[in-house]
């Protein structure tokens, strides 16, 4: 019979206890780190490539948006610089006209130059000018109211007193004309004459015969 404390009786064993989370009760040891959300990055990751696309068709469609509009400016330049061009050769037909059938008739034509003695060792071109009165009042003339223009493009203003044929400065009365030269400074073809009745008076070009 077995008695109780018996010192002679044999304990039984107990197993040592094993720790199935390693670290955890350690001083100092951390906890393993969560395991991640695949979800939540994929959605992320998603987001982020659509973010990318958008923004590459936006960027797009504003260039091409800028590439129309400048072909746009580019075929409306011509038709702009047509119209311009045909309003400024209305114009000048307009002033032709009135020079040969208006109420101040002008007539020019090249001459030779006759050299005064206020003209200097340079060159000079004259255009001989006739200017006839037709209309109802009085018409100024006067040799600065006129300018000749070359065939380069180049306006000349006249020379006051190197011609000896110099058109004089006078009132034509209705029916009265004048004849004289203007002279520019300088050796050149004359293209056209502009004359001005006075500072406020509309311009009238005729060509140079």
């Amino acid at each position: 019979m077995t008695q109780p404390n018996d010192p002679n009786q044999q304990q039984p064993q107990q197993q040592p206890y094993v720790n199935q989370h390693p670290g955890y009760g350690v001083p100092g040891a951390q906890p393993p780190p969560p395991p991640l959300k695949k979800g939540r990055f994929v959605r992320f990751a998603g987001f982020g490539c659509a973010g990318v696309l958008g923004l590459v068709v936006v960027i797009a469609a504003v260039s091409a948006s800028g590439d129309s509009d400048g072909g746009g400016d580019t075929a409306a330049g011509p038709s702009v610089s047509a119209a311009a061009s045909a309003g400024a050769d209305e114009d000048t037909s307009k002033k032709e006209e009135s020079a040969r059938t208006g109420p101040v008739r002008i007539t020019a034509e090249r001459t030779q130059f006759s050299k005064t003695v206020l003209a200097d060792g340079s060159g000079y071109t004259s255009v001989l000018i006739t200017v006839v009165n037709n209309g109802d009042d009085e018409v100024s003339v006067n040799p600065l109211y006129f300018t000749i223009t070359d065939t380069r493009g180049t306006k000349h203003t006249a020379e006051l007193g190197v011609d000896e044929k110099e058109i004089d400065a006078v009132e034509l009365a209705p029916g009265e004309n004048i004849s004289g030269t203007v002279t520019g400074k300088g050796g050149f073809t004359p293209k056209y004459v502009t004359y001005t009745d006075g500072l406020l008076g509309d311009p009238v070009r005729v060509n140079v015969s």
